[in-house]
């Protein structure tokens, strides 16, 4: 049998943490699933600019601290676990299954977030690890006075380009169109870098080496031309797919995977909120997800609450 908590957040992202916080701050009994550390995917970020309240550049492990350990003040208790495989809700209980532990509650919020999206190319799944890599801030280190590609033309693959910039002897960005959809300011960043080169209007078609990186091909989406270019590092950033399979049939997704709720964050199946990346929005932001956590956090309260009511009659 497993332990009834009132409230279970899966995910320890922004969008999980100021849950936990506003949640056990209200007095619920809360646990917080996190698969890896808590912080999600903005722990990995070497800089954030644009959260209020920081004047100067944050790293995201930074801020994702600062959140654990106020969650955590206010009694969130943390706990790793292996993939969720299942949700089932019996009269008002809703039961996780997370490897071989079950986890029950009144109120689910899922806050899985998203995980980098890959290109599916030859050489891509063979090389992760030699040469390949969707994270700057964990590898940037290895490529030190190397020749480094960045696949992609949006925030993050700029923002993870400015800290490679600064190990690479070289480091061009790849795109697929002939201008960058990043915010203005990290733009102008990276074109008055002299050590960053541009390829535009080009997509990656595979990556070439043995036992590590030494080539990648690319085509001009334009002319159709095919070019080979030595290169040592390849840093992949287009897009991110939502951590949703396990809800698949359970409760409602839309055509990509993520998460659709109600005005309230609240899902197709009553009681399982959604808060974050993970769910079906405009913007992906932390400061969105913070917002998010802290709606979700009052709306499933409000619901817990009502559930204590019937029982008690």
């Amino acid at each position: 049998m497993s332990e009834l908590h009132d409230l279970i957040i899966i995910g320890g992202g922004p969008a999980g943490l100021t849950t936990g916080i506003y949640s056990s701050r209200s007095g619920l009994d809360v646990v917080l699933l996190e698969k890896q550390m808590p912080g999600g995917q903005i722990s990995t970020s070497q800089r954030v600019e644009n959260f209020p309240g920081y004047s100067e550049a944050i790293t995201g492990m930074e801020l994702t601290d600062k959140m654990q350990e106020q969650a955590k003040k206010f009694g969130t208790k943390i706990e790793n676990f292996n993939d969720v495989t299942s949700l089932k809700k019996k009269d008002n209980v809703l039961t996780i299954k997370a490897g071989d532990k079950e986890f029950s509650s009144y109120a689910i919020i899922i806050c899985t977030g998203t995980e980098s999206a890959t290109l599916g190319i030859p050489g891509e799944a063979e090389l992760k690890g030699r040469g390949v890599s969707y994270c700057a801030t964990c590898d940037a280190a290895f490529f030190k006075d190397k020749r480094v590609f960045v696949i992609g033309g949006g925030d993050s693959a700029l923002e993870e380009s400015l800290l490679l910039v600064k190990f690479a002897s070289e480091l061009y960005i790849v795109h697929r169109r002939d201008k960058l959809r990043a915010a203005k300011v990290l733009q102008e960043e990276a074109f008055a870098n002299k050590k960053i080169k541009f390829i535009w209007n080009s997509n990656l078609m595979e990556i070439k080496g043995g036992n590590k990186v030494e080539k990648a091909v690319l085509k001009n989406n334009k002319t159709g031309e095919i070019t080979e270019m030595d290169v040592e590092g390849i840093f992949l950033y287009v897009g991110n797919i939502p951590n949703t399979k396990w809800l698949e049939g359970t409760i409602e997704l839309d055509e990509r995977g993520y998460i659709k709720t109600d005005v309230n964050l609240e899902t197709s199946l009553k009681g399982v909120f959604a808060a974050g990346d993970v769910r079906k929005s405009q913007l992906k932001q932390a400061t969105v997800a913070v917002g998010e956590g802290a709606l979700a956090a009052k709306m499933a309260e409000k619901h817990i609450n009502e559930i204590k009511k019937m029982i008690k009659k």
